[in-house]
């Protein structure tokens, strides 16, 4: 039975902004993806389960957790158990079929070798303490095992009818009508070489057809040797067919065999699958234990494979990550490459909400994504891809990352956007995880701003403090940590080098002003003319922006409300030529001008542009 309660809370706008279960671009791959490591389709379908539903039970999750570092300390026991579990097969699927009665004889096969493997899991464990808590609860059913492995031919048909299933000494009956079947051959060969030295016709032969069964064919060069005793039933161009009463005997007795032996094959069988249906209950509990010990095992070997740690999970208002890494982009780096590390400290107290600013590219949304991997991974027992981690259990996990819009439902992206943080801000509670990338960005530059600076503030006067971890490109944002105690700047680093940005990817405390826009559209192959205007324009309104009273920043938010509704301008139209244009604009009667005086007013406007006055 599930209490939902028990389980951390994810909208499904996380899930797809973590891209959990599936990647946001056709290549790309998921949190799944790279964690699965299960050895049974059971495992595969109870790990996707876990990570949908990620635990908030301290002791629960330090249970998973236990069971893993045991298989962890021991790689030797780990790999044989790894490769037993491989050949339990899909048992589950199995024993939901057999309760239907739809099992088929080679499934009911694979059924008894997947109990053999599991008794043999069972076994390899029992050494292991967490392990065997676990293990030792697999029951095997070794009793319908022998059964099976009695009843049943291990050559068995695909289905009943189509070949020998039962196997041979469980009936006596079902015996004599295989012998039967099996010398039909040489007894219809023995009256065929009767017949033909009976009637001196060598060419004579015995065939069969579905309208009249056995029959024997004589050539019309034959036809006078025929006895009176045969029974013409049928006449070819080149020959004539008929039967005999001890064919037709025999015909009834090989048939009656075929149907007595599928008759008494359905009856054993059906008594087989009636003994599996008892033991539903014990094979289902099996599969869901080796299901959970497949997952776990499948942590382990990960954490191995890829030098994981063992987070401590507890009941503290702390997150504090050493040496964190993204699980999914760190396997898909090409070799040689090394992902940059960060460690990430916050707690309800003192760092509540972490302002990331930095360049494009540098790495905000890698580390605002690995943040929340790695407290989803801890949640569901598994170890985590940092060199240590404390995490003091979340209840709710929000993310709002990118950019997309709905066209569909006619939602902009910016609609989209705020729709997504109107559910986190209406959801929050003391112990939820907040990630929040580029909120703003869908509309003007003031408004977004803003946005921002007011969703900030208010994540700070929530009530319990929720832990936020807020990327943006709104340096001025780095004011609030001068207003909110529980507000700190962070920023990845970067270095300017002879012209050319290095990102050093490292996590580094303090705010930046610079987003190097510019120098990612000249990586991205945008036209050198156009990257060069660019740059021009950007020193220009450098200058004048530095030209302002308040210096550097081109707004100053003290708090939410104090945001002036303000559109940036494209032309500064305190200009007087652009004044006297406007001027000249705005006393035009549109409805009475005639073409002539539009073109003259064009041209005399254009003129004072050009300086001709």
């Amino acid at each position: 039975h599930i209490v939902y309660e028990d389980f951390v809370w994810i909208d499904r706008f996380t899930f797809r902004n973590l891209e959990i279960f599936a990647p946001l671009v056709q290549e790309g791959t998921s949190l799944l993806q790279v964690t699965d490591r299960c050895c049974s389709p059971m495992g595969s379908r109870l790990l996707r389960e876990w990570i949908a539903m990620p635990l908030k039970d301290i002791s629960a999750i330090a249970r998973r957790q236990d069971v893993a570092e045991s298989l962890h300390d021991n790689p030797d026991i780990l790999n044989c158990v790894r490769a037993a579990i491989a050949d339990v097969g899909d048992i589950e699927r199995m024993i939901s079929k057999a309760a239907a009665g739809r099992i088929s004889p080679r499934e009911v096969l694979a059924l008894c070798n997947g109990l053999r493997r599991i008794s043999e899991v069972s076994r390899l464990t029992a050494g292991l303490e967490k392990v065997a808590a676990l293990s030792s609860g697999m029951d095997g059913c070794a009793s319908l095992c022998e059964l099976i492995e009695k009843t049943i031919t291990p050559q068995a048909a695909v289905q009943l009818g189509k070949g020998e299933v039962i196997a041979a000494g469980v009936d006596d009956e079902l015996d004599n009508y295989r012998n039967t079947l099996a010398n039909s051959k040489e007894i219809l060969l023995n009256i065929q070489q009767t017949e033909r030295e009976r009637t001196g016709i060598s060419s004579l032969k015995i065939g069969y057809n579905n309208v009249f069964g056995y029959y024997l064919e004589v050539r019309n060069t034959h036809a006078d040797k025929v006895p009176e005793d045969w029974i013409r039933k049928q006449t070819l161009v080149n020959a004539e067919r008929y039967i005999t009463p001890q064919l037709k005997e025999y015909e009834q007795t090989i048939m009656g065999a075929e149907e007595h032996i599928l008759a008494i094959e359905s009856r054993i069988y059906a008594d087989l699958v009636a003994q599996i249906q008892q033991n539903v209950a014990a094979i289902q509990r099996d599969s869901r234990l080796v299901a959970q010990l497949d997952c776990l095992a499948g942590f382990a070997f990960q954490a191995l494979e890829h030098n994981y740690c063992r987070p401590v999970v507890d009941n503290s208002l702390v997150i504090d990550i050493k040496a964190g890494r993204h699980p999914v982009i760190e396997t898909m780096m090409e070799p040689g490459s090394e992902y940059v590390a960060n460690d990430l400290y916050m707690s309800n107290d003192d760092r509540q909400i972490i302002i990331l600013t930095g360049p494009n590219m540098s790495g905000k949304s890698a580390l605002l994504r690995q943040t929340a991997l790695i407290v989803l991974m801890a949640q569901i027992g598994s170890y985590v891809p940092a060199a240590s981690a404390r995490i003091g259990f979340v209840d709710k996990l929000f993310t709002r990352v990118g950019a997309s819009d709905n066209i569909s439902r006619g939602e902009s992206t910016f609609m989209v956007e705020m729709s997504e943080t109107a559910t986190i801000l209406n959801n929050l509670s003391q112990r939820s995880l907040v990630l929040l990338d580029e909120i703003g960005r869908g509309t003007s530059t003031y408004d977004g701003m803003s946005i921002a600076w007011a969703i900030v503030t208010y994540l700070h006067e929530f009530p319990g403090a929720p832990k936020t971890l807020f990327a943006t490109h709104y340096h001025e944002l780095n004011d609030i940590e001068d207003i909110c105690d529980r507000v700190h700047n962070f920023h990845i680093a970067t270095r300017e080098a002879a012209g050319q940005v290095i990102f050093l990817r490292k996590l580094t405390p303090g705010g930046v002003a610079s987003s190097f826009g510019i120098h990612v559209a000249r990586l991205a192959g945008v036209p050198a003319k156009v990257v060069a205007a660019a740059e021009k324009k950007l020193r220009t309104l450098e200058s004048e922006d530095k030209a302002r009273p308040h210096g550097s920043s081109a707004v100053v938010l003290e708090e939410p409300a104090a945001a002036a509704p303000v559109q940036l301008s494209l032309y500064q139209l305190d200009d007087p030529l652009l004044a006297e244009i406007r001027d000249i604009l705005e006393k035009i009667d549109i409805n009475s001008l005639s073409p002539l005086e539009a073109f003259d007013t064009i041209r005399a406007i254009k003129n004072k542009l050009n300086g001709n006055k």
